[in-house]
């Protein structure tokens, strides 16, 4: 189906005029006319007003108009959740409070409206989320159809993966606003409904046992190594199939082989970008080369309503894969051997609905091989213990092995498999695979397994939060592959994608920052989650300061003081259960919190005095904190406890620093001795700044010496206030430079004045000459002086 036709059936009509206006988009393209090689594109060539015009339009109307609207929405989606549990706060019983029968009918109609807004709420957001899903697919087609017409001289697509990386509308998480619908849900069908069935409940212990939690990573070719290590020192390497026990030779890290199943109008992939209820997936899976008979398992995996998983597999040799794909295999000597024994009935049952259930699946959805994923897997896992399993994929490719062009086949119709890479025993990089039959993913798959409740150990929550991971959520090769390989066959794409182009690398503090605000916004939501549950008053379990950056543990990252001691920006709002950097490296915290102000001009000149230093680190001290509930200030810190070591280093800065101002002031005595007894009795100006020299000079003498006792003290006290001050080097620098500004304009306007004097007294002069000078003899007619003075 053509995506035109998909965007018209999936438009939400309250939205209508708000999603990507795809007909717009190809009538600027010119879609209709011919290729650039025709004479329809010779006679009306494509000139740069049109590609401004369909940039324009893409980049900046569309996409802005889309984004715009999904802001929006999703503030209004996030209000209207927040009202219904102002609404709900009410109806929390008080301590000791006895409900009546009126109190109680009341509480029922009140829940009720609320139930009928949270419908409405959670309606909108499920849209809200293929309007997002639609869109994001919408101006990647566009920008593909610009590229396969006009690509050979421009190109948009990189400009557009740019755009959207940076925009929220394809990459928002709605996650915690499901989280507080489903537990609101909750509490609204207890009061209509009575008491909700108890957690606690034995059955539901033993089930969650065998729960798994998943958390998915990208990680940079760069960070492998730092990432093996690390986890190298916590978890043991899993090692596959070792032929002996007694071998020393630990054997290489096998190449895992997934053969993907869907139909030709993939269905599967359809399921799985939706997320629609019961999604299910169907591979083929072996390890090593097929060539050396390996086992190979048949799986089909079914994702439950609550985010679960049942999985069906069954294990077949390599000559009778065709068979039980075509439904002719039953597996029929096993089922005797397995019947010949009167304690396995139940089994031999049970693996008949598996054979069932599967070859049904493949006869009702007209699966056929299409992906093939080759990856080497790194498995990490304590032996015997099952808690904590982290596997890492590296060199993964993602090959087509579809039939859907009759005229060029990726593999033989009436095989299961591609023998030219089988046969072959091609590996990475598979070089010989044509160019559009294969994507190599270019990062490596980490997936961290956690059993029970999630929880792993510190350094579990250390890795996920580090600058070497990043989180992918949802993440599937399986997806990607038919994304990157099948685009024109599919009108969905996974969001993902629009953050391929980008470097996936981050600065450790940058990462530790980004952790603790996440952190911290998620405890800030189960607050108010929970605030009409009777649990608002407790902090999140999830959330625990760190103290220091957590990424300062791995090689290269900056020390945990640095990061502490790192402020935050002044312009993001102090979170409630946030605790500071100050609160973490052990220094006193006050609990009260100080409000964030806009600074005044007043405040600005109170930072120039010494109790007022605006550092990084003094800020950072300065900063108050709110003490969670239950905690109070200790009084006395355990690192005052013992007596006082600092390190020489400390100390002799403190002397270097105090020396400094000696030589400053030496300096400028020197120079106010020479300007003053250079300087005649006549010259008052150069008396004058001669004895201003000396009062600085005095001044940095008596300023080093103060301050040099101050840091001495606060040293041996551990204070943690801050030890530089700029009130000295001000005044010395200020008063320095007035006195050499003033020195300057009282010389230049002495010698203005002496400049007009002589001026004056040249005048006059030359007047005075020429009217009293007698003259000096007598001429004669013919030139000869006749009288003489």
């Amino acid at each position: 189906m053509r995506f035109g036709k998909t965007l018209q059936k999936s438009v939400y009509p309250p939205w209508k005029g708000n999603y990507i206006d795809y007909h717009k988009l190809k009538s600027l393209l010119r879609e209709h006319e011919a290729t650039d090689d025709d004479t329809s594109d010779a006679e009306n060539p494509w000139t740069e007003q049109d590609e401004e015009a369909f940039v324009q339009e893409l980049i900046n109307v569309q996409l802005d108009k889309v984004n715009a609207f999904q802001v929006e929405t999703s503030k209004n989606l996030r209000e209207r959740t927040s009202a219904c549990e102002s609404k709900l706060e009410a109806l929390v019983p008080k301590d000791g409070e006895q409900e009546s029968q009126v109190d109680e009918q009341k509480r029922r109609e009140v829940a009720a409206q609320v139930l009928s807004e949270l419908d409405g709420i959670a309606k909108e957001v499920s849209e809200l989320e293929k309007y997002s899903r639609i869109n994001f697919t919408g101006f990647l087609k566009a920008a593909k159809k610009h590229d396969r017409k006009r690509g050979t001289r421009y190109r948009v697509k990189p400009l557009l993966q740019v755009r959207l990386s940076q925009l929220p509308f394809n990459s928002e998480d709605y996650s915690p606003l499901l989280r507080s619908l489903s537990v609101m849900y909750s509490f609204v069908r207890e009061i209509l409904q009575g008491a909700a069935p108890k957690s606690n409940d034995p059955m539901n212990m033993v089930e969650a046992r065998d729960i798994y939690t998943s958390h998915k990573f990208w990680v940079h070719a760069d960070n492998i190594t730092e990432v093996k290590t690390y986890i190298l020192r916590r978890l043991p390497v899993l090692v596959y199939n070792p032929k002996t026990s007694k071998e020393l030779n630990v054997p290489n890290d096998p190449t895992i082989t997934s053969l993907y199943f869907d139909s030709p109008q993939f269905e599967l992939y359809n399921q799985k970008v939706a997320r629609a209820p019961e999604a299910g997936s169907l591979r083929l899976r072996w390890m090593g080369p097929l060539n050396d008979q390996p086992a190979i398992f048949l799986e089909k995996k079914i994702v439950t309503e609550d985010d679960g998983s049942r999985e069906v597999r069954v294990q077949l040799k390599e000559k009778h894969v065709q068979e039980f794909l075509r439904g002719e295999y039953k597996f029929d000597k096993k089922l005797h051997r397995m019947e010949d024994h009167a304690n396995e009935q139940e089994q031999v049952e049970s693996f008949k609905k598996d054979i069932e259930e599967l070859q049904s699946f493949i006869r009702e959805h007209d699966l056929q091989p299409m992906l093939r994923a080759n990856y080497t897997r790194t498995a990490f896992q304590i032996p015997g213990d099952n808690r904590v399993r982290i596997s890492l994929d590296t060199n993964l490719a993602l090959i087509r092995e579809d039939t859907l062009d009759p005229e060029r086949p990726c593999r033989d119709p009436n095989d299961w498999h591609r023998k030219d890479i089988d046969d072959s025993g091609m590996e990475y990089p598979f070089s010989s695979i044509r160019k559009g039959e294969i994507v190599r993913f270019p990062h490596a798959l980490l997936e961290i397994k956690l059993k029970g409740d999630g929880r792993g150990g510190e350094w579990v929550n250390d890795l996920m939060a580090s600058h070497l991971v990043k989180e992918a959520p949802r993440f599937s090769k399986f997806v990607h592959g038919v994304a990157q390989l099948f685009e024109d066959y599919v009108n969905s794409f996974p969001f993902w994608l629009g953050e391929l182009e980008n470097d996936i690398r981050r600065d450790p503090e940058v990462a530790f920052q980004q952790e603790q605000e996440r952190l911290a916004k998620r405890a800030e939501e189960d607050m108010a989650v929970g605030s009409f549950l009777g649990s608002g008053s407790r902090p999140s379990p999830s959330f625990k300061p760190m103290v220091g950056s957590p990424v300062s543990r791995f090689p290269g990252a900056s020390s945990p003081s640095r990061a502490a001691e790192r402020p935050e920006p002044s312009s993001r709002p102090r979170r409630p259960l946030e605790i500071p950097s100050s609160h973490r490296n052990g220094s006193p915290a006050v609990s009260e919190p100080t409000p964030t102000r806009t600074p005044t001009p007043s405040s600005r000149l109170k930072n120039y005095f010494p109790s007022f230093s605006m550092s990084r680190y003094a800020r950072a001290r300065r900063e108050r904190v709110q003490l969670p509930p239950g905690v109070r200030h200790p009084g006395t810190w355990l690192k005052d406890a013992g007596p006082v070591k600092v390190e020489s280093k400390v100390w002799l800065a403190n002397q270097r620093t105090f020396i400094k101002w000696q030589h400053v002031s030496v300096l400028l005595a020197s120079l106010s001795m020479g300007l003053y007894n250079a300087a005649g009795e006549d010259n008052h100006i150069a008396r004058t700044l001669g004895i201003v020299y000396t009062c600085f000079a005095v001044f940095a003498g008596v300023w080093g010496w103060y301050m040099y006792e101050t840091r001495a003290k606060l040293i041996r006290q551990r204070s943690g206030r801050d030890f530089d001050n700029v009130f000295g080097p001000i005044i010395v620098c200020i008063g320095l430079a007035a006195a050499l500004v003033l020195n300057f304009a009282f010389k230049y306007i002495a010698a203005m004045r002496e400049i007009k004097a002589d001026s004056v007294a040249s005048t006059l002069s030359g007047s005075t000459n020429a009217s009293v000078t007698p003259p000096l003899g007598l001429v004669k007619q013919d030139g000869s002086r006749l009288l003489t003075a």
